[in-house]
């Protein structure tokens, strides 16, 4: 069993995010992480200069002197259902003109629907919000400019077939 740090959010098959107050959260980078702090921290800037369909990235930090932390922003997640067929209808369609407005500016996000030997809910990177559908853990995002123009646009095309998949998902609830 993973370790639970105290006001844990959640957990992934790489970092546990954790409450630091009311308007932050952090992840936690450990030693053995598969992940890194300064590449996601890069790709969470890039993508909040082009909308705000990403969660926010507020600062590098570290906990306890040995735990690296990433501070974003923290979100309150709501429910679909709380919402009329037709107001889920336009909340998607601003959620897919500002995910085509990050890959036209050369982000993708590549986790939108999580594989399924992942652990987890099947789009558990996508929150919906008082303003609107957000999206969190860019751990495995890619930049245009670091993966290049082939490999991107294959991101690109499984990522628009996940969105279809969500979509359906998400007016169907």
């Amino acid at each position: 069993m993973k370790k639970r740090y105290p006001r844990t959010l959640s957990s992934g098959a790489n970092n546990s995010v954790i409450a630091i107050t009311e308007t932050e959260a952090g992840k936690l980078f450990l030693e053995d992480t598969r992940s890194d702090i300064g590449s996601e921290a890069e790709k969470m800037k890039f993508a909040n200069q082009v909308n705000g369909l990403v969660v926010k990235f507020i600062r590098l930090d570290l906990m306890n002197n040995d735990t690296e932390l990433l501070v974003m922003e923290r979100l309150y997640p709501m429910d679909y259902r709380a919402y009329e067929f037709e107001k889920r209808e336009l909340i998607f369609d601003v959620f897919e003109d500002e995910l085509v407005q990050l890959h036209k500016a050369g982000f993708v996000h590549r986790d939108i629907r999580r594989p399924s030997d992942m652990p987890g809910e099947r789009f558990d990177n996508i929150f919906l919000t008082e303003k609107g559908i957000r999206l969190i853990d860019v751990g495995i995002s890619a930049l245009k400019s670091q993966v290049g123009e082939r490999l991107f646009e294959r991101f690109i095309q499984q990522e628009m077939e996940e969105l279809e998949i969500f979509r359906k998902f998400f007016l169907s609830r």
